[in-house]
């Protein structure tokens, strides 16, 4: 074998070459004029081996390689080629905490021009994280991930947002951070949702169009889903019976809606308080913190039924000792039937006024004395608890005895 073939491969080890030389020149081999064509094939076959350990990458590719050195030009790359490729190291910085970063951290990065015209292979952190980006972006979109994501900057009509080193849009009608409902576009607006720059708000992809570069988002939709699984949660957890603070978040004819931490229960007109309630207004407000407990649980329907007047004590377990027969007490007229007067006293505790007893002459009707809403003082006749009741008198308020032949 000539001089310039032991050296033809400079990756076979000199080992190789004495074993494929041993081998073809061998005391057993035949001494004839094919041995320097054989050892020739031998080195061919070792060297077809050895360029088999390495891989081809190709432009555009994303590859997970491992760092072998870092200075302040280059951060050099094993990508498993022949040769490690190079990242220039300001591009680095932009993405990767530099500070952080050592000899075997793995990267992932992309492919910008194979080794072959330069002895290293050109790679990008940024086109990597772009490519990464587009794919975990469609996988989100199909499965309908709840992402975080910054805010980098206000648009017209949205937000730009960082989702996975892409820019993705968010439009302001999708936008639940900020109030802007009504807000017409323009400064008032850009300047709401400037308020959101450099924060981080959930968001759901609702488009992906790679082609065009778009990326739709939506912080409304991913708000919804994170608040449905968090009332699953809740409601899961619930039992009937529990004792819960709330916030009242809205107020309607028939009832209040109070949130438990995630999902809301509806608080009916009739469990509002132990007194006749004719609007909620009377009784609560949108953003009070209330306690209510909770008195049945629909799994299938996800909603919960609560009580606030059930929280508090049955004003009617104590009216014969706040009431006693025969004393005077103050009420308002709630309201007039053709038999007498309701007399409101306190939560949940109305007496009645008989026709009767509303004066010492015949009275036609209730409304020949009094009027919804007016104040008196009544004397009190009789309590009956258990039946819910009170007999109240107008006549006999001037009447010293009259507790003596009450009944």
């Amino acid at each position: 074998m000539e001089p310039s073939d032991t050296h033809a491969r400079d990756t076979i080890s000199e080992v190789e070459v004495g074993n494929a030389a041993s081998t073809a020149t061998g005391a057993h081999a035949p001494a004839d004029t094919d041995s320097s064509a054989n050892l020739t094939d031998d080195m061919a076959h070792l060297l077809a081996l050895s360029e088999q350990e390495y891989r081809t990458v190709h432009r555009g590719e994303v590859i997970k390689g491992t760092v072998v050195s870092i200075d302040r030009d280059y951060v050099l790359v094993d990508i498993g080629t022949k040769s490690e490729g190079l990242i220039p190291f300001v591009e680095v910085q932009q993405f990767v905490d530099t500070n952080r970063m050592k000899v075997g951290d793995a990267i992932h990065v992309s492919v910008v021009e194979p080794e072959g015209r330069t002895e290293h292979a050109l790679l990008s952190v940024t086109r990597a994280r772009a490519e990464r980006g587009w794919d975990q972006a469609q996988a989100a979109f199909e499965a309908g991930t709840v992402f975080e994501v910054k805010v980098l900057e206000v648009n017209r009509g949205g937000l730009v947002v960082d989702f996975e080193g892409l820019r993705g849009f968010v439009p302001a009608g999708q936008i639940s951070s900020v109030r802007i409902a009504g807000v017409p576009a323009g400064p008032e607006l850009e300047q709401l949702l400037s308020t959101l720059v450099g924060q981080t708000i959930s968001a759901k992809v609702v488009e992906v169009n790679r082609k065009r570069n778009r990326l739709i988002l939506s912080e409304r939709l991913a708000v919804q889903d994170l608040r449905s699984q968090r009332k699953e949660r809740l409601v899961a957890e619930l039992k009937e019976g529990d004792i819960r603070r709330g916030r009242v978040t809205s107020v309607t004819d028939f009832g209040a809606f109070v949130d438990l931490g995630g999902a809301d229960g509806l608080v009916h007109l009739s469990e509002l308080a132990w007194r006749q309630v004719a609007h909620p207004s009377e009784v609560v407000s949108v953003g009070e913190e209330v306690t209510v407990k909770v008195i049945s649980i629909d799994q299938e329907r996800q909603k919960v039924a609560l009580s606030i007047r059930r929280t508090q004590p049955e004003p009617w377990l104590t009216a014969a000792e706040r009431y006693p027969v025969g004393s005077l007490v103050t009420g308002r007229v709630a309201r007039l039937v053709d038999f007498g007067a309701f007399i409101r006293l306190d939560d949940g505790i109305e007496g009645l006024i008989h026709v009767s007893e509303l004066s010492d002459r015949r009275v036609a009707h209730p409304r020949n004395v009094l009027q919804e809403g007016d104040e008196v003082t009544v004397r009190v006749l009789r309590v009956e608890p258990e039946r819910r009741r009170i007999g109240l008198s107008l006549r006999q308020v001037d009447q010293p005895d009259a507790a003596d032949v009450a009944g």
